[in-house]
């Protein structure tokens, strides 16, 4: 081992923990204002503050991925959730240059899930000396899950549902209060549901990003992205010392000491392989071809690409929406009866009245409220 030079390069897991810590505390900000929006409403409109955070909208991608598909078709930025439009851009091009980054440096649902991984795990080894491994031949089918359910969303929204169907949808006060249901949803948690998702947590502690890992959609559209990526991590089987560390340190279970090019829709760029790696010039970023890329420019620029786009939509005035406190109001009043389209039949009728160029937002009002 004499021969090979230590690795210089100063581990990127220090930036990558504030980036996400930063990123975890602003979404705390915007849950405490969006507390006193809904006391607001609560009140109607006589105590709290109507200040609605457009950020919460994050938090809404179903809903952003039809008004993205909804521009695609049209040309135009449904005002009903604008806010989560550039928020779901921003998160795709991310993906689309450094891979599926913003899962393990912008996503707060990851960085918990880390840190109950991490804390978790310590303790378990602590108290049972080693944590149990998932087969690989249940590992695979339970990867899978995800993508079935990112298929089910993508055939009923991209296959389903034509430019009218889609604004129609994008109209109704469901859509509209969809945040505000969601908190109602938290607000009123029962027991069964939050047991399920502190089982989905805990989880974490013996699979590491088990939600990430299995079960969100949004993961496996970023992983797919991801996969143009010009920007991959490469090993120089020349000097490799075959010693596992990198192997060892990816939190996605990737053989990265079996690979020459990290191809894989499970990567999330968080370079914790990279940093594991004793030996010089033997584990890098590398864009396509052979130039080397620094850890420290990906850190930026995975930050700097989401705040671009976002930015854009704060500038451009595509960032708060058009609902009025008055209409926020009076649909509070009926929340707990807001519904959706619940069959394919309904979706079928609003693609009819698109296919005669109907425009009749009586529909609209019969059908969604």
């Amino acid at each position: 081992m004499s021969k090979y030079v230590k690795n210089p390069e100063k581990p990127v897991q220090k930036y990558r923990f504030v980036v996400q810590a930063v990123i975890s505390l602003l979404c705390i900000w915007i849950g405490v204002e969006f507390y006193y929006f809904v006391q607001f409403l609560n009140s109607n409109g006589i105590e709290g503050y109507y200040s609605r955070p457009p950020g919460v909208e994050g938090f809404l991608p179903i809903s952003s991925l039809m008004s993205v598909y909804y521009f695609a078709l049209t040309g135009e930025i449904h005002q009903a959730h604008p806010a989560g439009f550039f928020i779901f851009i921003a998160v795709i091009s991310v993906s689309f240059v450094f891979g599926k980054s913003f899962c393990s440096w912008l996503c707060p649902v990851g960085f918990i899930s880390e840190m109950i991984g991490d804390s978790g795990g310590r303790l378990y080894k602590k108290i049972f000396k080693r944590i149990p491994k998932l087969p690989r031949w249940i590992d695979f089918p339970l990867r899978s899950l995800k993508y079935l359910l990112l298929a089910f969303f993508v055939y009923a929204i991209f296959f389903s549902m034509s430019a009218l169907a889609l604004k129609y949808f994008l109209d109704t006060p469901y859509n509209i209060m969809a945040d505000v249901k969601m908190y109602k949803f938290f607000e009123g948690i029962s027991r069964f549901s939050l047991i399920v998702i502190l089982v989905l947590f805990m989880l974490s502690i013996f699979i590491r990003n088990f939600w990430c890992r299995f079960l969100c959609p949004y993961g496996a559209l970023l992983g797919l992205a991801g996969f143009l990526s010009p920007v991959k991590i490469k090993r120089n089987a020349q000097s490799c010392i075959n010693c596992g560390l990198c192997a060892k340190a990816c939190n996605s279970s990737i053989k990265v000491d079996k690979l020459i090019t990290v191809f894989s829709d499970e990567c999330t760029s968080c370079l914790s392989c990279v940093d594991a790696c004793p030996v010089a010039d033997t584990l890098e970023l590398k864009l396509i071809g052979k130039k080397r890329f620094s850890k420290k420019h990906l850190a930026f620029g995975v930050v700097l690409i989401f705040v671009i786009i976002t930015g854009i939509g704060m500038i451009s005035g595509n960032w708060k929406n058009n609902v009025s406190k008055e209409e926020y109001l009076e649909y509070y009043k009926s929340i707990n009866a807001l519904g959706h389209p619940t069959s394919s039949g309904e979706i079928k009728e609003l693609n009819k009245l698109s296919s005669k160029g109907d425009n009749n937002a009586d529909y609209r009002e019969k059908k969604f409220n």
